[in-house]
């Protein structure tokens, strides 16, 4: 019997050590839930191994089958240029599938909860409170059209309300969110990162979540996530995906 494709993990990669820590995080719990698949980690910038790197050793050892996944949660610019260009240059006997973007997802929804939940939030305060859902931000307009239509999407699961805000590219700021939810009269307000792990842009939405009474952790090895991963690596290998370098 043929081995299934190897999962590629596609992290940005940042000079805080704390990201590439949670991304391993991530990892080791997507191979603790799928014990036999050979799952891979490599980093588009600043940390190792490089994405062309595993590539690279992959295709020495033989392998022919891979699937690439973006650790991203929208499809903006490194999902759209950066990572294509990335695997165009992958070796050629690779044959390599980019899976889709983890976001969005109902279980990544459940993940943001489960973070609030562990951050002191009580479910039975659910409908008194105003949720910022907090993401990196981007230039890129699908992206954040798909931030605005998650928390449209969330607020009808019971929240008093739930307002978008971005660390960069794009307003509203957390703090100024914070603000509005706490001039609607929301009992509690609470902030969600929605972000896969530290860096600076989560620490800059921290800063703005001084005056929330909950901060919500980063999204890191969630076991929903890793679940995504599991799910867009699947959907990957369907036939009905293109395959990049084939």
């Amino acid at each position: 019997m043929s081995l299934p494709p190897v999962l590629l993990v596609i992290a940005h990669g940042s000079r805080d050590p704390r990201h590439a820590a949670t991304v391993h995080a991530l990892v080791r719990r997507v191979r603790a839930m799928r014990p036999g698949l050979r799952v891979e980690t490599g980093f588009l910038d600043f940390n190792v191994p490089s994405v062309q790197g595993v590539l690279e050793s992959l295709a020495a050892e033989g392998v022919r089958q891979v699937v690439a996944l973006p650790l991203l949660l929208t499809r903006a610019f490194h999902a759209k240029a950066d990572i294509p260009a990335v695997l165009r240059r992958a070796p050629a006997r690779l044959r390599i599938r980019q899976a889709d973007v983890l976001g969005p997802s109902p279980l990544l929804t459940a993940a943001l909860e489960r973070r609030l939940q562990e951050a002191g939030l009580s479910p039975a305060e659910k409908s008194s409170t105003g949720v910022v859902l907090a993401s990196a931000g981007s230039s890129d307009p699908e992206a954040i059209a798909v931030i605005a239509e998650i928390a449209r999407e969330w607020r009808h699961t019971g929240w008093c309300a739930v307002r978008p805000a971005f660390a960069s590219a794009s307003l509203p700021r957390t703090e100024d969110a914070v603000r509005e939810l706490r001039e609607l009269g929301c009992a509690k307000v609470a902030v969600a990162p929605y972000v896969l792990a530290p860096g600076f842009l989560p620490d800059r939405i921290a800063r703005g979540a001084a005056d929330a009474d909950v901060l919500a952790d980063v999204l890191g090895p969630a076991p929903e996530v890793a679940r995504v991963l599991l799910e867009r690596y699947d959907a990957a290998r369907l036939p009905r995906v293109t395959a990049v370098g084939a």
